[in-house]
């Protein structure tokens, strides 16, 4: 019987876990989506971290079909060179990348740094950097094997958000953190991850 329940706790948990990624990458786009409807951004200049796959990448296509000006970041080059060229060729009119780790808050500050210098100003920050760790709370054998993720999750956001945000007052501009229902709906296996996005939901109300 105690087999049975691991195997049924462990299907269920792969089978939400798997549901709820797809609704997730699915809400977020659309959600940034409507934002951006709202807000003409054409030659505004915005920053992504975590720019090179997944939802920051599709949140790059969709500054660039409306005209925003980017800098692109994360830790692959290669990625990020096809995510800008892409970029230009459906609408940006200018687009740097950044080769950068949003877990190390020199390289936070160096990639703000460089766009403010590039650019001149900065308009929005979208802070996307993130992985989604999948392990019981009870099953880690060293705690310290959770540290990475909550270092990319939480303190890349912090980082980024403390170098950009003097800039964005100056230009009156925008943080836009991708987080997600995790932050008050906890689901099996995401305990860090659930924990980063209810930290950064009490931020934004602060």
């Amino acid at each position: 019987m105690d087999m049975i329940d691991k195997f049924m706790h462990a299907v269920l948990s792969i089978t939400f876990f798997v549901f709820f990624l797809h609704y997730r990458l699915f809400t977020s786009l659309v959600a940034t989506a409507r934002s951006l409807f709202k807000e003409n951004v054409s030659g505004k200049v915005v920053l992504i971290t975590g720019a090179s796959s997944g939802i920051g990448e599709h949140v790059a296509y969709e500054y660039a079909r409306r005209g925003a000006c980017l800098a692109v970041v994360a830790r692959r080059e290669h990625r990020l060179r096809q995510v800008a060229a892409v970029c230009e060729i459906i609408g940006s009119p200018e687009v740097v990348y950044i080769v950068g780790d949003v877990a190390k808050m020199e390289d936070c500050q160096q990639f703000v740094e460089a766009t403010v210098s590039y650019f001149g100003h900065l308009d929005h920050l979208v802070t996307n950097a993130g992985v989604t760790p999948v392990c019981m709370f009870q099953d880690y054998d060293d705690i310290t094997k959770a540290s990475p993720a909550m270092e990319i999750n939480f303190w890349g956001s912090v980082y980024s958000t403390y170098y950009a945000y003097g800039h964005l007052k100056k230009s009156k501009g925008k943080i836009i953190v991708i987080a997600s229902s995790t932050g008050w709906l906890f689901a099996p296996r995401l305990s860090f991850y659930s924990v980063k996005n209810l930290i950064h939901l009490h931020i934004l109300f602060m």
